[in-house]
Protein backbone atom coordinates (compact mmCIF):
# COMPACT_ATOMS: atom_id res chain seq x y z
CA UNK A 1 0.00 0.00 0.00
CA UNK A 2 1.14 3.06 -1.02
CA UNK A 3 1.27 5.79 2.05
CA UNK A 4 1.09 9.58 0.94
CA UNK A 5 3.76 11.95 3.21
CA UNK A 6 2.28 15.09 4.26
CA UNK A 7 3.87 17.79 3.14
CA UNK A 8 7.42 19.14 4.01
CA UNK A 9 7.70 21.26 6.91
CA UNK A 10 4.51 19.68 8.66
CA UNK A 11 4.93 16.73 11.21
CA UNK A 12 2.62 14.61 12.29
CA UNK A 13 1.13 14.98 15.77
CA UNK A 14 -0.94 12.72 18.20
CA UNK A 15 -4.73 12.47 17.59
CA UNK A 16 -5.83 14.26 21.10
CA UNK A 17 -3.99 17.62 19.23
CA UNK A 18 -5.65 17.26 16.46
CA UNK A 19 -7.74 20.19 15.41
CA UNK A 20 -11.18 20.48 14.18
CA UNK A 21 -9.78 22.05 10.80
CA UNK A 22 -7.24 18.46 10.36
CA UNK A 23 -10.57 16.61 11.43
CA UNK A 24 -12.75 18.07 8.51
CA UNK A 25 -10.14 17.37 6.15
CA UNK A 26 -9.83 14.28 7.15
CA UNK A 27 -13.29 13.31 6.62
CA UNK A 28 -12.81 15.46 3.35
CA UNK A 29 -10.10 13.12 2.29
CA UNK A 30 -11.82 9.92 3.59
CA UNK A 31 -14.67 10.05 0.84
CA UNK A 32 -12.07 9.15 -1.72
CA UNK A 33 -8.98 7.44 0.18
CA UNK A 34 -8.79 4.99 2.97
CA UNK A 35 -7.81 6.26 6.85
CA UNK A 36 -4.61 5.70 6.32
CA UNK A 37 -4.44 7.89 3.10
CA UNK A 38 -6.98 10.19 4.17
CA UNK A 39 -4.69 10.94 7.45
CA UNK A 40 -1.31 11.41 5.75
CA UNK A 41 -3.46 14.11 3.99
CA UNK A 42 -4.56 15.88 6.97
CA UNK A 43 -1.48 15.65 8.59
CA UNK A 44 -1.58 12.71 11.85
CA UNK A 45 -0.92 9.25 12.28
CA UNK A 46 -2.86 6.27 10.92
CA UNK A 47 -3.98 4.93 14.47
CA UNK A 48 -5.39 8.49 15.02
CA UNK A 49 -7.44 7.73 11.62
CA UNK A 50 -8.47 4.31 13.31
CA UNK A 51 -10.14 6.14 16.34
CA UNK A 52 -11.64 8.61 14.24
CA UNK A 53 -13.25 5.71 12.75
CA UNK A 54 -15.00 4.83 15.81
CA UNK A 55 -15.95 8.34 16.97
CA UNK A 56 -16.51 11.13 14.47
CA UNK A 57 -17.17 14.06 16.45
CA UNK A 58 -15.22 16.87 16.40
CA UNK A 59 -12.14 17.52 19.12
CA UNK A 60 -14.20 20.30 20.06
CA UNK A 61 -17.30 18.39 20.76
CA UNK A 62 -15.88 16.43 22.81
CA UNK A 63 -14.31 18.91 25.43
CA UNK A 64 -16.52 19.02 28.83
CA UNK A 65 -18.57 21.57 29.33
CA UNK A 66 -16.49 24.32 31.34
CA UNK A 67 -17.88 24.54 35.21
CA UNK A 68 -18.36 27.55 36.85
CA UNK A 69 -15.81 29.51 38.77
CA UNK A 70 -17.58 31.29 41.45
CA UNK A 71 -21.00 30.13 43.24
CA UNK A 72 -23.93 31.54 40.81
CA UNK A 73 -25.51 35.22 43.06
CA UNK A 74 -28.48 34.59 41.34
CA UNK A 75 -29.32 30.77 42.33
CA UNK A 76 -31.69 31.52 45.22
CA UNK A 77 -33.73 34.30 43.56
CA UNK A 78 -33.97 33.85 40.46
CA UNK A 79 -36.91 31.58 39.97
CA UNK A 80 -37.78 32.72 42.97
CA UNK A 81 -38.06 36.69 42.39
CA UNK A 82 -36.72 37.09 38.96
CA UNK A 83 -39.05 35.25 36.92
CA UNK A 84 -42.22 36.28 39.12
CA UNK A 85 -41.39 39.97 38.13
CA UNK A 86 -41.00 39.30 34.32
CA UNK A 87 -43.94 37.22 33.98
CA UNK A 88 -46.38 39.72 35.81
CA UNK A 89 -44.72 42.68 33.94
CA UNK A 90 -43.15 41.85 30.64
CA UNK A 91 -42.18 45.35 29.62
CA UNK A 92 -40.26 45.90 32.84
CA UNK A 93 -36.84 46.89 32.49
CA UNK A 94 -33.88 44.89 33.67
CA UNK A 95 -32.65 48.47 36.00
CA UNK A 96 -35.49 48.31 37.67
CA UNK A 97 -35.71 44.45 38.30
CA UNK A 98 -31.64 45.08 39.47
CA UNK A 99 -32.72 48.22 41.69
CA UNK A 100 -35.46 45.97 43.55
CA UNK A 101 -33.28 43.01 44.13
CA UNK A 102 -31.03 45.64 45.86
CA UNK A 103 -33.58 46.92 47.73
CA UNK A 104 -34.91 43.39 49.14
CA UNK A 105 -31.08 42.23 48.97
CA UNK A 106 -28.43 44.59 49.61
CA UNK A 107 -25.92 41.91 50.03
CA UNK A 108 -26.20 40.81 46.73
CA UNK A 109 -24.06 44.21 46.15
CA UNK A 110 -23.76 46.20 42.86
CA UNK A 111 -21.63 43.64 40.70
CA UNK A 112 -24.48 41.28 40.06
CA UNK A 113 -25.90 43.85 37.34
CA UNK A 114 -24.53 42.84 34.23
CA UNK A 115 -24.74 39.05 35.32
CA UNK A 116 -28.49 39.95 36.52
CA UNK A 117 -29.63 41.83 32.58
CA UNK A 118 -27.18 38.98 30.95
CA UNK A 119 -29.70 36.35 32.37
CA UNK A 120 -32.91 38.21 31.89
CA UNK A 121 -31.84 38.46 28.16
CA UNK A 122 -31.59 34.68 28.25
CA UNK A 123 -34.73 34.28 29.48
CA UNK A 124 -36.57 36.43 27.23
CA UNK A 125 -34.96 35.00 24.80
CA UNK A 126 -36.74 30.96 25.46
CA UNK A 127 -39.85 32.84 27.75
CA UNK A 128 -40.60 36.30 26.46
CA UNK A 129 -43.59 37.28 24.19
CA UNK A 130 -43.17 37.11 20.53
CA UNK A 131 -42.07 40.32 18.77
CA UNK A 132 -43.62 42.46 16.03
CA UNK A 133 -41.60 41.64 13.02
CA UNK A 134 -40.74 43.90 10.31
CA UNK A 135 -41.93 42.66 6.48
CA UNK A 136 -39.18 43.96 3.83
CA UNK A 137 -41.06 45.33 0.72
CA UNK A 138 -39.78 44.84 -2.42
CA UNK A 139 -40.58 48.38 -4.66
CA UNK A 140 -41.71 48.58 -7.98
CA UNK A 141 -40.56 51.65 -10.31
CA UNK A 142 -43.31 54.21 -10.58
CA UNK A 143 -45.59 52.81 -7.98
CA UNK A 144 -44.67 54.77 -4.81
CA UNK A 145 -44.19 58.01 -3.63
CA UNK A 146 -44.17 59.76 0.00
CA UNK A 147 -44.69 63.12 2.06
CA UNK A 148 -43.71 63.90 5.24
CA UNK A 149 -42.22 66.86 7.35
CA UNK A 150 -39.42 66.77 9.72
CA UNK A 151 -38.71 69.44 12.35
CA UNK A 152 -35.36 71.32 11.76
CA UNK A 153 -35.08 73.08 15.04
CA UNK A 154 -32.64 71.71 16.62
CA UNK A 155 -29.96 72.83 13.63
CA UNK A 156 -30.11 76.50 14.67
CA UNK A 157 -31.05 78.06 11.85
CA UNK A 158 -30.71 81.59 11.59
CA UNK A 159 -31.84 84.40 9.02
CA UNK A 160 -30.05 87.75 9.20
CA UNK A 161 -29.51 86.79 13.16
CA UNK A 162 -33.51 86.07 13.97
CA UNK A 163 -34.06 81.81 14.37
CA UNK A 164 -35.99 80.09 12.00
CA UNK A 165 -38.88 78.14 13.17
CA UNK A 166 -39.46 75.58 10.33
CA UNK A 167 -39.65 72.03 9.20
CA UNK A 168 -39.28 70.91 5.99
CA UNK A 169 -41.56 68.87 3.62
CA UNK A 170 -39.54 65.43 2.39
CA UNK A 171 -41.04 63.76 -0.35
CA UNK A 172 -39.39 60.50 -1.72
CA UNK A 173 -39.96 58.21 -4.38
CA UNK A 174 -39.66 54.85 -2.61
CA UNK A 175 -38.19 52.84 -5.97
CA UNK A 176 -35.36 54.71 -6.65
CA UNK A 177 -34.91 57.21 -3.80
CA UNK A 178 -35.50 60.49 -5.50
CA UNK A 179 -35.43 63.16 -2.91
CA UNK A 180 -37.21 66.84 -2.66
CA UNK A 181 -37.16 68.94 0.09
CA UNK A 182 -39.02 72.27 0.71
CA UNK A 183 -38.78 75.16 3.47
CA UNK A 184 -41.74 74.73 5.34
CA UNK A 185 -42.38 78.42 7.77
CA UNK A 186 -46.05 76.56 9.50
CA UNK A 187 -46.97 73.77 10.50
CA UNK A 188 -47.70 70.51 9.06
CA UNK A 189 -50.87 72.28 7.21
CA UNK A 190 -52.62 70.97 3.72
CA UNK A 191 -51.02 74.15 2.21
CA UNK A 192 -48.00 73.33 2.97
CA UNK A 193 -48.46 69.38 1.81
CA UNK A 194 -50.19 70.47 -1.15
CA UNK A 195 -47.24 73.52 -2.03
CA UNK A 196 -44.32 70.83 -1.33
CA UNK A 197 -45.92 67.96 -3.52
CA UNK A 198 -46.48 69.83 -6.48
CA UNK A 199 -43.38 71.08 -6.38
CA UNK A 200 -41.40 67.81 -6.14
CA UNK A 201 -43.89 66.27 -8.67
CA UNK A 202 -43.46 68.93 -11.66
CA UNK A 203 -39.45 68.71 -10.60
CA UNK A 204 -39.34 65.02 -11.16
CA UNK A 205 -41.38 65.55 -14.30
CA UNK A 206 -43.95 62.67 -13.72
CA UNK A 207 -46.31 61.18 -10.78
CA UNK A 208 -46.53 58.10 -9.47
CA UNK A 209 -49.28 55.71 -9.09
CA UNK A 210 -49.99 55.91 -5.02
CA UNK A 211 -49.19 58.56 -2.62
CA UNK A 212 -48.59 57.37 1.49
CA UNK A 213 -48.45 59.83 4.42
CA UNK A 214 -48.85 59.41 7.46
CA UNK A 215 -52.03 60.04 8.97
CA UNK A 216 -51.77 64.21 8.59
CA UNK A 217 -52.73 64.47 12.18
CA UNK A 218 -51.45 67.98 12.39
CA UNK A 219 -53.92 69.06 9.55
CA UNK A 220 -56.97 67.37 11.09
CA UNK A 221 -55.74 68.34 14.77
CA UNK A 222 -58.84 70.17 16.31
CA UNK A 223 -61.51 70.65 13.12
CA UNK A 224 -64.93 69.92 13.59
CA UNK A 225 -66.32 67.43 11.84
CA UNK A 226 -67.21 70.18 8.78
CA UNK A 227 -63.80 71.15 8.45
CA UNK A 228 -62.06 67.45 8.63
CA UNK A 229 -64.53 66.67 5.53
CA UNK A 230 -63.27 69.34 3.72
CA UNK A 231 -59.50 68.99 3.85
CA UNK A 232 -59.99 65.13 3.39
CA UNK A 233 -61.66 66.22 0.33
CA UNK A 234 -59.30 68.61 -0.62
CA UNK A 235 -56.30 66.11 -0.44
CA UNK A 236 -58.82 63.37 -2.26
CA UNK A 237 -59.16 65.96 -4.96
CA UNK A 238 -55.26 66.99 -5.06
CA UNK A 239 -54.22 63.40 -5.68
CA UNK A 240 -56.82 62.82 -7.92
CA UNK A 241 -55.22 65.64 -10.23
CA UNK A 242 -51.90 64.12 -10.62
CA UNK A 243 -54.17 60.44 -10.89
CA UNK A 244 -52.47 59.10 -7.67
CA UNK A 245 -53.95 56.96 -5.05
CA UNK A 246 -54.03 58.26 -1.35
CA UNK A 247 -52.92 55.96 1.75
CA UNK A 248 -51.94 56.40 4.79
CA UNK A 249 -49.83 54.48 7.32
CA UNK A 250 -51.63 53.23 10.69
CA UNK A 251 -51.19 55.82 13.36
CA UNK A 252 -47.91 55.58 15.12
CA UNK A 253 -46.24 53.10 13.36
CA UNK A 254 -44.00 55.38 11.72
CA UNK A 255 -41.64 52.05 10.20
CA UNK A 256 -44.99 51.39 7.35
CA UNK A 257 -43.38 54.94 6.44
CA UNK A 258 -39.33 53.27 6.65
CA UNK A 259 -38.69 54.31 3.14
CA UNK A 260 -39.30 58.21 4.27
CA UNK A 261 -38.82 57.91 8.26
CA UNK A 262 -35.24 56.65 7.44
CA UNK A 263 -34.23 59.26 5.18
CA UNK A 264 -35.35 62.08 7.30
CA UNK A 265 -32.29 61.06 9.44
CA UNK A 266 -29.76 61.48 6.64
CA UNK A 267 -31.35 64.34 5.46
CA UNK A 268 -30.86 66.37 8.56
CA UNK A 269 -27.09 64.72 9.51
CA UNK A 270 -26.40 66.03 5.58
CA UNK A 271 -27.63 69.12 5.87
CA UNK A 272 -26.20 69.48 9.45
CA UNK A 273 -22.73 68.47 8.10
CA UNK A 274 -22.62 71.25 5.05
CA UNK A 275 -23.71 74.07 8.02
CA UNK A 276 -20.93 72.63 9.81
CA UNK A 277 -18.67 73.10 6.50
CA UNK A 278 -20.19 76.16 5.98
CA UNK A 279 -18.86 77.79 9.17
CA UNK A 280 -22.11 79.79 10.04
CA UNK A 281 -25.99 78.65 10.12
CA UNK A 282 -27.12 82.05 9.62
CA UNK A 283 -28.03 83.08 6.17
CA UNK A 284 -29.11 86.74 4.71
CA UNK A 285 -32.15 85.81 3.64
CA UNK A 286 -34.92 82.79 3.13
CA UNK A 287 -34.39 82.13 -0.21
CA UNK A 288 -30.50 81.87 0.46
CA UNK A 289 -31.26 79.11 2.76
CA UNK A 290 -33.85 77.71 0.35
CA UNK A 291 -31.56 77.39 -2.36
CA UNK A 292 -28.82 76.01 0.23
CA UNK A 293 -31.25 73.09 1.04
CA UNK A 294 -32.24 72.68 -2.77
CA UNK A 295 -28.23 72.14 -3.20
CA UNK A 296 -27.65 69.62 -1.19
CA UNK A 297 -30.98 67.60 -2.38
CA UNK A 298 -29.65 67.84 -5.51
CA UNK A 299 -26.29 66.31 -4.93
CA UNK A 300 -28.23 63.33 -3.01
CA UNK A 301 -30.03 63.00 -6.27
CA UNK A 302 -27.18 62.68 -8.54
CA UNK A 303 -25.50 60.05 -6.70
CA UNK A 304 -28.64 58.41 -7.70
CA UNK A 305 -29.29 59.49 -11.60
CA UNK A 306 -29.27 56.18 -13.24
CA UNK A 307 -31.79 55.10 -10.79
CA UNK A 308 -33.97 57.67 -11.06
CA UNK A 309 -33.99 58.08 -14.36
CA UNK A 310 -35.05 54.42 -15.43
CA UNK A 311 -37.60 55.09 -12.83
CA UNK A 312 -39.05 58.14 -14.36
CA UNK A 313 -39.77 56.28 -17.85
CA UNK A 314 -42.65 54.14 -15.18
CA UNK A 315 -44.21 57.68 -13.92
CA UNK A 316 -47.12 58.76 -15.07
CA UNK A 317 -47.41 62.20 -17.26
CA UNK A 318 -48.36 65.05 -15.38
CA UNK A 319 -51.63 66.89 -15.96
CA UNK A 320 -51.62 70.38 -18.06
CA UNK A 321 -51.45 72.77 -15.03
CA UNK A 322 -50.68 72.13 -11.25
CA UNK A 323 -53.81 72.42 -8.98
CA UNK A 324 -54.43 74.95 -6.39
CA UNK A 325 -52.22 75.23 -3.49
CA UNK A 326 -53.77 77.92 -1.16
CA UNK A 327 -56.73 78.42 0.70
CA UNK A 328 -58.70 81.67 -0.22
CA UNK A 329 -60.34 83.36 2.27
CA UNK A 330 -62.60 86.40 2.11
CA UNK A 331 -61.89 89.40 4.97
CA UNK A 332 -62.91 93.05 5.01
CA UNK A 333 -60.53 96.12 5.66
CA UNK A 334 -61.71 98.23 8.73
CA UNK A 335 -60.63 102.25 9.42
CA UNK A 336 -57.57 100.62 10.90
CA UNK A 337 -56.06 100.25 7.56
CA UNK A 338 -56.11 96.11 7.31
CA UNK A 339 -57.72 93.28 8.45
CA UNK A 340 -56.90 90.29 10.55
CA UNK A 341 -56.58 86.31 9.72
CA UNK A 342 -55.70 83.34 11.50
CA UNK A 343 -54.44 86.42 14.32
CA UNK A 344 -52.34 88.38 12.26
CA UNK A 345 -53.27 91.98 11.48
CA UNK A 346 -52.09 93.08 8.27
CA UNK A 347 -51.54 96.55 6.88
CA UNK A 348 -53.43 97.30 3.56
CA UNK A 349 -53.37 101.11 1.55
CA UNK A 350 -55.70 102.97 3.40
CA UNK A 351 -57.76 103.77 -0.06
CA UNK A 352 -59.30 99.90 0.75
CA UNK A 353 -60.82 100.69 3.98
CA UNK A 354 -64.39 99.29 3.57
CA UNK A 355 -63.68 96.87 0.67
CA UNK A 356 -63.83 93.05 0.87
CA UNK A 357 -61.08 91.56 -0.43
CA UNK A 358 -60.09 87.65 -1.63
CA UNK A 359 -56.76 86.43 0.18
CA UNK A 360 -54.85 83.40 -1.12
CA UNK A 361 -53.66 82.31 1.58
CA UNK A 362 -50.31 80.08 0.97
CA UNK A 363 -47.52 79.11 3.30
CA UNK A 364 -45.26 81.63 3.50
CA UNK A 365 -47.21 84.76 1.80
CA UNK A 366 -50.78 86.09 0.61
CA UNK A 367 -51.56 87.34 -2.51
CA UNK A 368 -54.63 89.66 -1.75
CA UNK A 369 -57.36 90.61 -4.69
CA UNK A 370 -60.34 92.70 -5.34
CA UNK A 371 -62.35 90.60 -7.46
CA UNK A 372 -59.91 89.69 -9.64
CA UNK A 373 -57.81 91.90 -9.79
CA UNK A 374 -54.38 91.25 -8.34
CA UNK A 375 -53.74 93.90 -5.78
CA UNK A 376 -50.51 93.26 -3.84
CA UNK A 377 -48.21 90.39 -2.15
CA UNK A 378 -47.77 90.26 1.72
CA UNK A 379 -45.70 88.20 3.91
CA UNK A 380 -47.65 85.74 5.85
CA UNK A 381 -47.20 86.73 9.65
CA UNK A 382 -47.65 83.48 12.43
CA UNK A 383 -49.43 84.10 16.11
CA UNK A 384 -47.22 83.70 18.90
CA UNK A 385 -46.59 80.26 21.22
CA UNK A 386 -48.20 81.83 23.32
CA UNK A 387 -51.48 82.42 21.30
CA UNK A 388 -50.88 86.45 20.94
CA UNK A 389 -51.78 88.34 17.55
CA UNK A 390 -49.17 89.37 16.01
CA UNK A 391 -48.78 92.10 13.32
CA UNK A 392 -47.27 92.45 9.72
CA UNK A 393 -46.61 96.18 8.83
CA UNK A 394 -45.58 98.27 5.51
CA UNK A 395 -45.11 101.63 7.03
CA UNK A 396 -45.73 102.82 3.89
CA UNK A 397 -49.03 101.97 4.25
CA UNK A 398 -49.70 104.19 6.94
CA UNK A 399 -47.86 106.97 6.69
CA UNK A 400 -49.46 109.45 5.34
CA UNK A 401 -52.28 109.33 7.60
CA UNK A 402 -49.25 108.99 10.72
CA UNK A 403 -47.93 112.52 9.67
CA UNK A 404 -51.85 114.35 9.86
CA UNK A 405 -51.22 112.22 13.50
CA UNK A 406 -47.72 111.88 15.04
CA UNK A 407 -48.54 111.79 18.38
CA UNK A 408 -50.27 108.12 17.79
CA UNK A 409 -47.16 106.79 17.38
CA UNK A 410 -46.25 106.72 20.82
CA UNK A 411 -48.59 103.95 22.13
CA UNK A 412 -49.28 102.26 18.63
CA UNK A 413 -50.45 98.64 18.84
CA UNK A 414 -48.52 97.46 15.71
CA UNK A 415 -45.61 100.24 16.36
CA UNK A 416 -42.63 97.86 17.02
CA UNK A 417 -43.44 96.03 13.69
CA UNK A 418 -43.98 99.71 12.19
CA UNK A 419 -40.40 99.64 11.91
CA UNK A 420 -38.59 98.73 8.83
CA UNK A 421 -35.25 98.46 10.11
CA UNK A 422 -33.33 98.20 13.50
CA UNK A 423 -31.81 101.59 12.97
CA UNK A 424 -35.16 102.83 12.76
CA UNK A 425 -36.35 101.45 16.10
CA UNK A 426 -32.92 102.24 17.59
CA UNK A 427 -33.10 105.66 16.75
CA UNK A 428 -37.03 106.56 18.09
CA UNK A 429 -35.30 104.88 21.76
CA UNK A 430 -32.91 107.49 21.43
CA UNK A 431 -35.52 110.42 20.92
CA UNK A 432 -37.76 109.51 23.39
CA UNK A 433 -34.93 109.81 26.25
CA UNK A 434 -33.29 112.78 25.06
CA UNK A 435 -36.36 114.78 23.89
CA UNK A 436 -39.93 114.87 24.76
CA UNK A 437 -42.81 112.53 23.57
CA UNK A 438 -44.10 115.00 21.27
CA UNK A 439 -41.01 116.28 19.28
CA UNK A 440 -39.56 112.60 19.30
CA UNK A 441 -42.46 111.52 17.67
CA UNK A 442 -42.66 113.71 15.40
CA UNK A 443 -39.02 113.25 13.93
CA UNK A 444 -39.19 110.09 14.02
CA UNK A 445 -42.10 110.32 11.33
CA UNK A 446 -40.86 112.76 9.17
CA UNK A 447 -37.74 110.07 9.56
CA UNK A 448 -39.83 107.54 7.42
CA UNK A 449 -42.17 109.70 5.62
CA UNK A 450 -38.02 110.87 4.20
CA UNK A 451 -37.35 106.59 3.87
CA UNK A 452 -40.84 106.49 1.68
CA UNK A 453 -40.88 109.65 -0.53
CA UNK A 454 -37.24 109.62 -1.58
CA UNK A 455 -36.98 105.84 -1.66
CA UNK A 456 -34.18 105.58 0.89
CA UNK A 457 -34.56 103.09 3.71
CA UNK A 458 -31.53 101.39 3.31
CA UNK A 459 -29.27 104.18 2.86
CA UNK A 460 -31.04 106.69 5.54
CA UNK A 461 -30.57 103.36 8.10
CA UNK A 462 -26.89 103.62 7.29
CA UNK A 463 -27.25 107.37 8.05
CA UNK A 464 -28.57 107.59 11.34
CA UNK A 465 -26.59 103.84 12.13
CA UNK A 466 -23.97 106.28 12.34
CA UNK A 467 -25.50 109.16 13.78
CA UNK A 468 -26.63 107.08 16.75
CA UNK A 469 -22.96 105.51 17.15
CA UNK A 470 -21.21 108.50 17.17
CA UNK A 471 -23.68 109.82 20.09
CA UNK A 472 -25.64 112.07 17.62
CA UNK A 473 -29.37 112.84 17.42
CA UNK A 474 -31.07 112.33 13.74
CA UNK A 475 -30.13 115.96 12.24
CA UNK A 476 -33.75 115.90 9.69
CA UNK A 477 -32.58 119.09 8.05
CA UNK A 478 -29.31 117.98 6.69
CA UNK A 479 -30.90 114.41 5.89
CA UNK A 480 -33.27 115.91 3.62
CA UNK A 481 -30.49 117.97 2.34
CA UNK A 482 -28.16 114.56 1.80
CA UNK A 483 -31.09 112.69 0.15
CA UNK A 484 -32.63 115.64 -2.03
CA UNK A 485 -32.31 115.60 -5.87
CA UNK A 486 -28.73 117.36 -6.56
CA UNK A 487 -29.94 119.76 -9.73
CA UNK A 488 -26.36 120.10 -10.75
CA UNK A 489 -26.44 116.24 -11.48
CA UNK A 490 -29.70 116.22 -13.18
CA UNK A 491 -29.65 116.10 -16.43
CA UNK A 492 -30.61 118.61 -18.99
CA UNK A 493 -32.81 116.74 -21.60
CA UNK A 494 -33.79 118.46 -25.04
CA UNK A 495 -36.31 117.26 -27.09
CA UNK A 496 -36.51 118.68 -30.91
CA UNK A 497 -39.30 117.24 -32.48
CA UNK A 498 -38.89 116.27 -36.37
CA UNK A 499 -41.16 118.21 -38.93
CA UNK A 500 -43.54 116.36 -40.30
CA UNK A 501 -42.38 116.76 -44.20
CA UNK A 502 -40.04 115.20 -42.97
CA UNK A 503 -42.16 111.80 -42.56
CA UNK A 504 -43.55 112.27 -46.18
CA UNK A 505 -40.11 111.66 -47.57
CA UNK A 506 -40.16 108.30 -46.28
CA UNK A 507 -43.18 107.00 -48.04
CA UNK A 508 -43.84 108.10 -51.80
CA UNK A 509 -46.21 110.86 -53.01
CA UNK A 510 -48.01 108.61 -54.71
CA UNK A 511 -49.03 106.47 -51.90
CA UNK A 512 -49.95 110.27 -50.09
CA UNK A 513 -52.29 110.70 -52.76
CA UNK A 514 -53.98 107.27 -52.75
CA UNK A 515 -53.54 107.11 -49.48
CA UNK A 516 -55.96 110.48 -49.37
Amino acid sequence: MQVVLPPRGITRVPGRHITDHQMRLYMKYRQTDSPPVAAAKASFSTSTAYRIEQDRRLPSQKKAPRGRRRPDPLARVFETEIVPMLKAAPGVRPVTIFEELLRRHPELGAGIRRTLERRIRAWRAIHGEEQEVIFRQTHEPGQRGLSDFTDMGELGVTIAGVPLDHRLYHFRLAYSGFEHAHVVLGGESFIALAGGLQNALWSLGGAPREHRTDSLSAAFCNLDRDAKDDLTRRYEDLCAHYGMRPSRNNRGIAHENGAIESSHGHLKRAVGDALLLRGTADFDDLAAYRGFIDEIVSRRNARNAKRIDSERTALQDLPDRRTSDYEEVIVHVTSSGGFTLRKVFYTVPSRLIGHRLRVRLYDDHLDVFVGGTHLLTLPRGRPHPNGKHDQVVDYRHVIHSLRRKPMALLNLVYRDQLFPREAYRRAFDVLRKRLPDKKACRIMVDLLALAHERGCEAELADQLTADLNDGRLPDLNRLRTHFAPDPAQMPNVVVRLAPLATYECLIGTAEIGGAA
